[in-house]
């Protein structure tokens, strides 16, 4: 065997054995549940060549991304009152991630009918939740303004995180991100949600008189940082994710809500986390989402994988 020969075949038990990890890890949220394989040839609400296939394949990135998108969320007064009082970030984080980790995974991945099948039952449970800030302003869950900001959120965490840390992404490719996540978002009830990054910009300018600090978002970053989010070997960098997380959001918003530099990555973590991110990237996992939405499409396995 030459030495290209063993290299693959290492790399391939590798694969298969982080595989394996990954998906017992995520049976527990649900996604063994959900058959990404069928119905075959269906296609989902994105095409596979967008940039959110290539996007969501990354689940050191879908992490990073998803608590800074929970950061920008809890500094709503609204919001964060809503999503602390009506679920169980406190008491489960781990299996909370896990089902919003199952949603992205079937907005993006999953076949259309099982999508919009999904989305109008989240959105039956958004319309039975409302309530009361400490301040006593009122609030809806299924407000538009709301969703509009959880929605912008999300993507700008997605988005960016694999920016910085997996893959930098040209200016077109960020505007066809938001373009193609704004009909998803639509479908939530998101009616404003942004379709470029100017738009994304324009609302966070907008937004940002609006949020304040919290000490739910230190007690939330604290929760994240000890929570086992990733099967033991990669559970080492939790802290450093978490920290990346923050470094990702937006330095006016971070000094309003008061994210210190202490709160931020340390010189050394960011090549920890982009290495990371940049290894998990070429990381073909055979029965998650990503690939077995290829198979349903008749697309080989590692179709998100290879050079473009």
């Amino acid at each position: 065997m030459s030495v290209t020969e063993l290299k693959s075949a290492i790399r391939r038990q590798v694969e298969n054995r982080l595989d394996r990890a990954a998906r017992a890890y995520l049976d527990d949220g649900g996604l063994a549940r959900v058959d990404f394989t069928a119905p075959a040839g269906e296609p989902a609400l994105s095409p596979p060549h967008s940039v959110s296939w290539r996007i969501f394949k990354n689940p050191v990135t879908l992490f990073i991304g998803g608590v800074a998108a929970v950061i920008l969320e809890l500094a709503e007064p609204r919001v964060r009152t809503g999503v602390w009082e009506n679920s169980s970030f406190r008491t489960n984080p781990v299996g909370r991630l896990k089902r919003t980790g199952l949603a992205a995974m079937v907005t993006v991945y999953g076949a259309r009918s099982e999508a919009e099948a999904m989305i109008a039952r989240i959105n039956a449970v958004h319309d039975r939740i409302s309530g009361v800030t400490p301040c006593g302003t009122p609030f809806h869950a299924s407000d538009p303004a709301l969703l509009t900001w959880v929605q912008a959120t999300a993507a700008y965490g997605f988005l960016e995180a694999y920016h910085a840390y997996a893959s930098p992404l040209s200016d077109a490719e960020r505007d066809d991100y938001y373009a193609t996540s704004a009909i998803a978002a639509g479908l939530y009830g998101a009616s404003g949600a942004p379709r470029s990054v100017a738009e994304q910009r324009r609302l966070f300018d907008e937004m940002t008189p609006h949020l304040e600090s919290s000490a739910i978002i230190i007690e939330f970053l604290t929760i994240m940082k000890k929570a086992e989010a990733f099967p033991h070997p990669a559970q080492f960098a939790q802290h450093s994710l978490v920290r990346a997380a923050v470094e990702l959001t937006p330095a006016k918003i971070r000094r309003r809500i008061g994210l210190g530099p202490r709160y931020g990555l340390r010189p050394f973590e960011g090549r920890v986390v982009r290495r990371m991110a940049r290894r998990a990237d070429r990381l073909v996992l055979r029965s998650g989402p990503a690939a077995s939405a290829c198979r349903r499409l008749g697309l080989p396995d590692d179709y998100l994988y290879r050079p473009s």
